[in-house]
């Protein structure tokens, strides 16, 4: 009789086959695979998609691309992977959850706000939280002082040329920027009928007021940036030089226009990308 050794059943080497959701979540697609292939089942174009969004068409297509470089951070991925999700018909918090286990982010933390550029994100670095109220008392202050100081050089110079010289605050002069209101703030009312009136004449002014929230670029007269970023409801942002204030809008139905004294209103359509460029005396001012 032969006794057979247990020993060599214990030892014996033993198969273990992948699990069917191993292999499952090998085999799935991508999130932009995802949201390319549903885009297209849905006869929707990037383009109507991104009229349908408010997400800018480029960065529809880094994202069927698997690229969120361009997003501007965690945050806005997760936004507009949930805007896209839901215009083509997917699931857009499935689509989160498996952009969090990707980057290790969490959808309760909230990143900085980003510049939306087509070159690409501009990240801002975080900062701890100015002191906006004084900042824009100190603004305004700034700004009254140098409109009245050009008035009374123009009209009492007692036949002198050209102004006095005299120091300025920060924060202003030629192609200064105003610092911009906080986050959170009411609609601004319009300026006094004065204020607008008693712009100087040979420079030019331009004030936005938001009334949504637009993506706002603004270059001076030898094309240096003066500002790059968003502004939201109740923000404002005004820029002088003696030649010119280039602007490119991302929603121009978001921004009020006063330039050289004059109420433009809104300078265009919700969703709209304005280009506009201004100089002295135009429009006429007043």
């Amino acid at each position: 009789m032969t006794i057979g050794n247990s020993s060599d059943h214990e030892n014996a080497p033993s198969s273990v086959e992948p699990t069917d959701d191993a292999v499952q979540a090998a085999d799935a697609p991508s999130i932009g695979r995802v949201l390319s292939i549903a885009r297209i089942e849905a006869g929707l174009t990037v383009d109507q998609v991104s009229t349908a969004t408010r997400v800018r068409v480029p960065i529809v297509h880094a994202i069927e691309s698997d690229d969120f470089g361009s997003c501007g951070g965690d945050f806005y991925a997760r936004g507009h992977i949930r805007s896209i999700a839901r215009a083509v018909g997917v699931d857009g918090e499935a689509l989160v959850a498996r952009y969090d286990a990707a980057h290790g982010g969490s959808p309760g933390v909230k990143r900085p706000a980003a510049q939306l550029v087509d070159s690409g994100p501009i990240r801002v670095p975080r900062r701890s939280r100015p002191n906006w109220a004084a900042a824009m008392v100190t603004a305004i202050v700034a700004v009254v002082v140098l409109i009245g100081f050009n008035l009374v050089s123009g009209k009492g110079g007692h036949g002198t040329t050209g102004s006095a010289s005299a120091p300025l605050p920060s924060g202003s002069g030629t192609g200064s920027v105003a610092p911009a209101t906080p986050t959170v703030q009411p609609s601004a009312p319009a300026p006094s009928a004065a204020a607008i009136a008693a712009v100087p004449a040979d420079k030019v002014t331009v004030k936005l007021v938001a009334q949504g929230t637009s993506w706002v670029s603004a270059m001076d007269g030898d094309g240096k940036s003066l500002f790059q970023n968003n502004i939201s409801d109740g923000q404002d942002q005004t820029f002088t030089d003696p030649k010119q204030i280039k602007l490119v809008l991302g929603n121009g139905g978001a921004v009020h226009a006063y330039v050289n004294g004059k109420d433009l209103g809104v300078l265009g359509k919700d969703g709209q990308v304005v280009h506009v460029t201004y100089t002295p005396g135009d429009p006429q001012a007043g």
